[in-house]
């Protein structure tokens, strides 16, 4: 049936790939474990269920040979891909071609060589996965495919935003491209609001002085990492930030008050002689979920896809998806513990990394955790590392953690201002693994591998060249 397509030009693709699901007996619903890959998983399953489609949902921390050859082996008519398989087309295809399934790929990844069928991926189009559309964003635009008479899918809208703050994209200040039309639809839905505002993560749940002391995106002497310095700025106000003894936090205070705080913060900020680039990524889009309770991890998108993050890096997807599709009992409680044991690997990584240092080659940095960090998230203290002094930004950085005693996970970070000169993380993780014996894949500005356990030196040697022919 014909439906108002948020994203035109990926309209005829979703169509294809929902109508070969409505034809499916049962569906293997199979997707990445990460913040983007659970809201992509809820998604899918949501309106698979709502078109009355049988379907299960797994998850897979890699999407490798011996993974699909698993899924393979669960005989079931088609399996639906989500945020990943595109990279994997080659392997997915052969197990095509004999008949184990027919493959539906809703993934937002840089491609394979080889192509199949049933295939949704905004690069197809001309469309950028890594900062115009999630995969979280993909399975919406197959969701709103989906559409039956009784209803339609725009309050999946939500989860697509989570997918896509939770996949970095709006690390610019605010989503940007086709992730525009899913923020409108989400807002017309009333499921969703966007508003300017202080671009700090912990607006919902971070008392006043944490939420300032913790902010790292933009430095500011006197309150960035200083505890005192923040609650001194704080009692300087003419801002009530104590309510019966207790420091309130940014979503109670109303919009005078936060109008108040926001100038002192950016007074403070030119007096301290912060660049006035940076200044004005202290404000930015934020992303409210409106049917969530208010002061929750839930009602902030960014928060929300930390959460979701902090279930699938323990191999807990299933909670994650719990969450997603409605659970604040038993799911979300368990997701709370969860998160407490995430944000104390991270800080914890990241010390290690602060205290260790990195290695630096001609045009990338690297470190190896060994077991200190765990391989799951070790990405993410990359990437946290590149916001500290800890690295130096103008070159991306490479991370290793033991993945078992055979391999080596590979993850490496970039920035955007390098992305703009050339720099494709992606074909440089994919080319420098293959030449040892691994794979790999991902985005310009984030991508993994995996490698065999012996070949770390020959692979940063290839890696620090392609890195550096990119960058020339």
């Amino acid at each position: 049936m014909a439906v108002a397509a948020p994203v035109p030009d990926l309209a005829d693709r979703a169509t294809d790939c929902a109508d070969r699901l409505r034809e499916a007996g049962r569906v293997l619903l199979a997707s990445h474990i990460d913040a983007d890959g659970i809201t992509s998983a809820a998604i899918a399953s949501t309106a698979l269920a709502r078109a009355g489609i049988d379907h299960e949902v797994v998850f897979e921390k890699q999407l490798d040979a011996d993974s699909i050859a698993g899924l393979a082996a669960r005989e079931f008519d088609v399996a639906l891909f989500t945020d990943f398989g595109s990279g994997q087309l080659d392997v997915i295809a052969d197990h095509e071609d004999r008949g184990d399934f027919v493959p539906v790929i809703a993934d937002h990844h840089q491609p394979a060589d080889r192509d199949t069928r049933y295939h949704l991926n905004p690069l197809l189009e001309g469309i950028d996965g890594a900062s115009e559309l999630s995969g979280a964003g993909t399975s919406y635009l197959l969701a709103r495919a989906l559409e039956g008479p009784d209803g339609d899918n725009r309050d999946l809208a939500a989860l697509a935003v989570v997918g896509a703050v939770g996949d970095m994209q709006n690390s610019d200040g605010g989503l940007v491209g086709a992730n525009e039309s899913i923020v409108a639809d989400g807002v017309d839905a009333g499921v969703l609001e966007a508003r300017t505002d202080l671009d700090l993560y912990g607006r919902q749940t971070r008392p006043l002085p944490k939420l300032l002391e913790y902010a790292s995106d933009v430095k500011i002497p006197g309150i960035s990492n200083d505890e005192a310095g923040a609650i001194s700025f704080l009692t300087e106000l003419d801002v009530d930030v104590k309510r019966d003894g207790e420091w309130r936090r940014w979503v109670d205070l109303d919009a005078e008050e936060r109008q108040t705080l926001a100038s002192a913060l950016m007074r403070r900020a030119v007096a301290s002689g912060v660049p006035s680039e940076r200044i004005e990524a202290l404000a930015g889009t934020s992303y409210t979920l409106v049917d969530e309770e208010p002061g929750t991890e839930l009602r902030d998108v960014s928060e929300f896809s930390t959460l979701l993050n902090a279930t699938a890096r323990y191999e807990r997807g299933d909670v994650g998806l719990a969450v997603c599709l409605g659970d604040r009992g038993d799911a979300l409680a368990e997701a709370r513990r969860l998160l407490r044991t995430h944000r104390r690997n991270l800080s914890e990584g990241l010390q290690w990394v602060k205290n260790e240092g990195v290695t630096h080659e001609d045009h990338l940095q690297w470190f190896d955790a060994g077991s200190r960090i765990r391989e799951t998230i070790v990405g993410i203290v990359a990437g946290m590392a590149i916001g500290s002094p800890a690295v130096d930004r103008s070159k991306p950085v490479i991370a290793f953690a033991e993945e078992n005693a055979e391999e080596l996970k590979v993850s490496s970070r970039g920035s955007h201002a390098l992305v703009r000169r050339g720099l494709d993380l992606s074909t440089a993780m994919r080319e420098a693994s293959q030449a040892v014996g691994g794979d790999g894949g991902g985005h310009d500005v984030a991508a993994g591998a995996t490698i065999p356990i012996d070949q770390r030196d020959a692979f940063l040697a290839e890696a620090d060249r392609v890195v550096g022919d990119q960058l020339s």
